[in-house]
This record gives C-alpha cells, structure tokens and sequence, in this order.
C-alpha cells in the first residue's frame, strides 16, 4: 500500500507548544509492571516504553502515577508521584522515550470512588471511598458497589493542589506535557456527572460548578508551570445509564459533555481526548469491543445512535469527538479501537485531529514505522485477547512484559528444525529466521496453526480474530525464508537425515479423557473425536464458515454436560449455548474459569447467568456415564444423577513428549516448547517461542 495512503495520519500535529511526530498517540492506559515500593524505573518498563517510543507513535502518553497515596490508588501496581522522591525515577523513563526522538506526556487520575479491595486485590486504599456524593451503582461489572464518602471543600482544595504538584513534578522529570484523566469512573468524572454528582454547593449543581473540580486543576498548573506547557484532558462525551437500570437524561449528556469541553477550553486545556462510559459495564466502556462480548448487554435498538453497532466497537468514539471538536478550537482526539485505515478516514473527515491506540500498539510497538513504510501485512495483529489488561503481557509480542526488546542477529548461522506449526512452533521459527538462522519449519497436518483453526470455530472471529495470527506468520515465514515443510511427519530418522544443529519440539499436547466408567459410550464426545471432526471439516471450510455451520447442525444433544470448567470447558460452554444447548460444567475444582482474562471473565458469567449455565464445583469424584448422563460424587460426599444427552470432557491437554524424548542424545541441542512441554495459553506458547529461540 502506498505511503500516501495515509498522509493526515503521519503528518505531524501540535498539542500546545509540542510538535508530535505524527498523528498516532499511545494513551495512558495501565500495564501493572510498576510496585508502589519503587523510586527507580525497572527494566521491564523501560523495555516496554522504549519499543513503543523506537516504534514511531507521534506522542507517547505515560500511565497514571499515583498522585494521592493512598486515597488515589486501587492498585499496588503502580508507580508513585505524591512526593519530589520519585522524580529521579521518572526522569529515566522520559531520558529513555526522548532517546528516540518522541514527546511524551505523564497522565493522571484519581480512583476516588472505586471501591476499596476491588476484585479481592490488596488495595494500598482501605476505604470508604472518596467522590462527589453518597452514590453507588450495584452491578456485577462495576467498581463501585461501596458507596463514597462526600468529600469537604477543603478535601477537594487539597486534591487540585495534588494534581498540580504532579504536573510540577512530570515537568522536573522531563515531561513535555500532562494529560488528566476526568473519564472513564474516576474522581473527576465523578464531580463531572449529574448522575453521581448532588452537590448543592460550588462544586454541583450547574455544569460550570460540576466542571469546577477539573478547570481549577488546569488553571493551577498553567499558573504554576505556564501557558506554555500543555495540558491535554480526557473526558467521556457520553455516560449511558440504561445497562444498569438508570435513565440516560439522568447522566452525562452530549450537550453536557461539549458544554464541559468549552469550559475545560476557557480554563486553558490544549486538547480533548474523547471516550465514553457505561454504568455497569466499566471496562466495556474502554474496550468497546467486549461491550459485544458474549452479547450486547441491550437490545440493540436502545443503542444510542451516537455508535454504530455495525462495527461491533471498532471506531465507538467518532461521532462524539466530531460533535465535541465541532464546539472547541483545541484539538481533539478520539479512541476507540482505531487502526490506521480508519483513523486515516476519521482524520480526513474532519471528525478528530488524533487517532489513540493502546492495544494495537501493544501488539506491535512497530506499527507507525510499518505504516508510514506501507507494509501493513508486517503489523502483528492485536486479537483483542485482553492480557495486556489482565496480565501485562501479550499473546503477539512475546516481548511485553519482559527485560529486553529486541532480536539480536546469533553469532554463529544454525540449522534450526522446529517440529509443530502451532503458536509455540511459528514464534519460535520466525524468531529463528531473524537471528539468520536456517530454518525449516516441520507440521504433520497440511496447515499452519495447530489448534488456532478449531480455536476459532469454537471462539468465532468477531473478539478474538485468531485466523489473523496464523496470517501474519505465513507472511513472515515467506519474507524471512522460513522453509515450511507441512503435511509431513517427523520422525527419529527424519532428523538423523536432516542433521540440524538444533531441533525446537512443538508437537502440542493431546486431548485427555479422565478414567470414567462409560467414557467411551456413545453419548460422550471426546476431545480427541471433536478435534478429528473439527480438522476434517477443516481441511475444506474456513473456520467462521464452519462455525456458522453449526447453527444449522451439531451431532450434540440438547442437555449437555461439560466436564472442566477451566477457560476451555467456559468457551465451549458458550459456544453450545449460543447453539441453544442447556449447559451444566462440573469440575473437581471450586473456582471457574482458570486462565480467563478477569474482564472477559466477568461478562462471560454474567452472561452464563442470564442464559442459565449451571455450575457445579467441588466435586468429589465422577462415578460413571450412562445412556440417563453423569453421576457424579457431589461436594457432600452424596451421589448424584446429571441429566445429559451428550457429555464432552474438556480438561487440559497432556504433554506430547513422544518425539522429544526419542531425540535425546540424538542432537546438539534439543528443546521442547508450548503444549508438548506444559498445557497453557497461546501468550505463553508465543513467549516460550521467542525465549528459546533468542538463546540458540
């Protein structure tokens, strides 16, 4: 594709005084790679801010440090910035991402009303929280089920004096600007809102009091550090009250949120960037895309008409920033996932003046350079899985999370035969080839991916588009010269006669079926018989077309017993109700959903909730299978009888270690990667792919 494709998008903009390098912003989101405790950058943060700031973004926007400890934190995650000890620190991050030649502003927030211990996390915050009045929302998706404490005139004072010290100090550290986080359910947003805000005195009321909290932050910093130096301020356009029962005339309004955006422009703000927010669903509001996940909460006629639900999430900010840049002279950018393509259009539409990623450039730190160079099927693709939410990494850069950011060219050119085309064996024989070694890349099937292609006829592509990765490997494998020898099974002998000097094994893991009397009757799907099936179909359909398919036919009963009740038996059990099939999952263990993201988790049982999926934990043991279903010992030690047409164990897969074990002593160096050393996740399959083969 051309570089002039995408001139608006790499030109470059102005935030105030500072001249990014195009129109591309990372935002502030969080990573939890920091701890309270540190007063120093550790190298995983600096690995990771480096590779986004080496990767081209036009302006790097840095998570929020805490600027109120504790009452500001919900998280020891986090770095602090409450007092001038921690300025050293964040003046070695800065060093780093202006080493590159990228400006960078610090942002900050205020968890306020975010109840106490969230999610059973050690909170440094003990409660009761802090905001503008005493109001909740009860909602299984949400942080505030604790009703705030109202705080004091002299409290909020305290807090505008807070935030400017912080912008104080992002400047001492080498911040070119601020960027304060009134969004999302934060503090600010609190006073923002007429739904949580019932202020009688100047700081509620009107839309001039309920903004006051956040245009004095403003005007105390311009007072402190200049007009000169920039303060970007991130809102929501819109707050939807109607998934959590509460009219939306009762919250924030389009008209309310333009009416704030000309007050924030008059206090001295140099840019608006544009979200929005659902009560009830918080982190569906800042991933639109899980607002879908597994349906919408709604019907889809009560949408406002400010979204296109067509688009599933993808541009879900864009009308509302056209309507708040219609009423301000500041620039406004918009987030929302964005890609390049569609922020080129937002762009030339006059509908915002920057496009912000977080997750896509997660995935690929590289991807401005990859635009600007027009070598979009380069780009790594964000499947929108949700680690880098969860658990600080991801499931395409191996690297996020980790100490290092690069792929060093080896000192010596090997033979590298890798065996097994699922994610462990494609990362490992992309890295391979970067070093510049010789490789050869060996599947027994006919196709690249291992389980990625049955994955996503059970997943569909609409959240978690895994037919991409398989993709992006292909188009890598043919650029760096990866030899793909698929189809072709590998034996002892065969790597005798290839004579490598180093064979990577990642021969994936096989299906279990647990020692059961009756597990092999024919009212019971095996893993292993589903994945036959599954592969056979597959050889001739496209994934999305076979699972579409299966709405017309599935050779499974209309009672179905899942037993397993970790991330795979959650997914198949919402593939089967999706398919009107009445779900139970039982499971020895007490706890659902092992290996789940939380978030996607979150919806996913909500979900299960209203669709009636039972559960059963705690089991004590499984007794048999007959032609009536399931009995089982339950968690009293009584037996009992489980109603089932169709049974389907879904437990993790055991290690293959048949080949590897064969190849002892028969190579120079030998290594076993993803399932067939331990069962686990794609992100770790991918990591284990790329650590082993940056070693050879």
């Amino acid at each position: 594709m051309a570089k002039g494709h995408f001139e608006k998008l790499l030109e470059p903009g102005n935030i105030g005084k500072v001249k990014t390098r195009n129109r591309l912003v990372k935002t502030g989101a969080g990573t939890f790679m920091w701890h309270e405790d540190e007063t120093h950058m550790n190298k995983r943060i600096l690995a990771y801010y480096e590779s986004l700031a080496r990767g081209g973004v036009g302006l790097l926007i840095v998570e929020s440090p805490t600027i109120d400890y504790p009452a500001g934190a919900r998280w020891r995650q986090r770095y602090r910035i409450d007092d001038d000890k921690y300025v050293k620190g964040l003046s070695e991050l800065t060093e780093v991402i202006h080493k590159h030649g990228c400006p960078t502003f610090m942002q900050m927030n205020h968890d306020g009303p975010w109840e106490a211990n969230i999610l059973g996390t050690d909170s440094p915050f003990k409660g009761p929280p802090i905001g503008a009045s005493v109001v909740s929302v009860k909602s299984e998706n949400d942080f505030h089920n604790q009703p705030p404490r109202a705080l004091s005139i002299p409290e909020i004072e305290k807090i505008i004096d807070k935030f400017a010290s912080a912008a104080v100090r992002a400047k001492k550290a080498g911040f070119d600007g601020v960027d304060i986080n009134a969004a999302s359910s934060h503090l600010l947003h609190n006073f923002l809102s007429p739904y949580w805000n019932r202020r009688t005195d100047e700081y509620g009321g009107s839309p001039e009091n309920r903004a006051r909290f956040v245009t004095s932050i403003i005007k105390e910093i311009k007072k402190r550090l200049g007009n000169d130096f920039p303060v970007s301020v991130c809102i929501n356009a819109i707050e939807i009250g109607l998934a959590a029962g509460i009219p939306d005339n009762r919250c924030i309004t389009v008209e309310d949120a333009r009416k704030t955006a000309q007050l924030l422009e008059q206090a001295g703000a140099d840019m608006i960037h544009v979200r929005s927010h659902w009560l009830g669903y918080h982190v569906g509001a800042y991933l639109p895309d899980l607002m879908f996940y597994p349906d919408f909460p709604l019907s889809l006629k009560d949408l406002p008409v400010v979204y296109n639900a067509k688009l599933r999430g993808k541009a879900w900010n864009v009308i509302l920033a056209a309507g708040i840049k219609a009423a301000v002279k500041i620039p406004v950018m918009v987030v929302g996932k964005l890609d390049a393509e569609l922020g080129e259009k937002v762009l030339e539409a006059g509908q915002a003046d920057f496009i912000a990623m977080t997750r896509r450039l997660q995935a690929d730190p590289n991807y401005p350079h990859k635009v600007a160079d027009g070598r979009l099927e380069d780009i790594a693709p964000c499947t929108a899985c949700e680690n880098c939410l969860g658990t600080s990494r991801c499931r395409i850069n191996a690297f996020m999370g980790k100490e290092y950011n690069t792929v060093e060219k080896a000192d010596k050119k090997k033979k590298v035969v890798v065996v097994g085309a699922g994610p462990a064996g494609m990362e490992a024989a992309r890295v391979a080839a970067l070093r510049g070694h010789d490789v050869t890349l060996y599947d027994g099937s006919g196709k690249l991916g291992g389980l990625l292609p049955i994955a996503a006829v059970v997943k569909g592509t609409e959240l978690e588009d895994l037919p991409k990765i398989i993709n992006y490997f292909r188009n890598q494998f043919e650029k760096l010269g990866v030899k793909m020898a698929l189809g072709k099974k590998v034996s002892v002998k065969t790597i005798e006669k290839l004579k490598p000097d180093a064979v990577i094994i990642a021969t994936g893991g096989a299906p279990v079926l647990p020692d059961i009397k009756g597990i092999d009757g024919s009212n019971v799907m095996g893993g292993a018989k589903l994945h036959k099936n599954l592969k056979f179909y597959l050889k001739f359909l496209p994934p999305n077309f076979l699972r579409w398919l299966t709405k017309f036919y599935l050779p499974i009963g209309k009672r179905v017993v899942i037993i397993g009740g970790s991330l795979h038996g959650c997914e198949l059990a919402e593939f089967l109700t999706l398919r009107g099939r009445q779900v139970t999952i039982v499971d020895t263990a007490e706890r659902f959903g092992q290996g789940m993201v939380d978030a996607i988790m979150a919806y996913l049982f909500q979900w299960f909730n209203k669709m009636g999926v039972k559960f059963i934990g705690g089991v004590k043991g499984y007794v048999e299978i007959n032609s009536e279903g399931l009995v089982f010992i339950n968690e009293n030690g009584a037996e009992e009888m489980l109603p089932a047409d169709t049974v389907i164990p879904a437990l993790p897969l055991t290690p293959d270690l048949k080949l590897y074990e064969n190849l002892k002593g028969k190579v120079k160096e030998l290594y076993a990667i993803g399932d067939c050393k331990e069962p686990q996740l794609i992100a770790d399959a991918v990591s284990q792919g790329m650590e082993t083969t940056r070693a050879i």
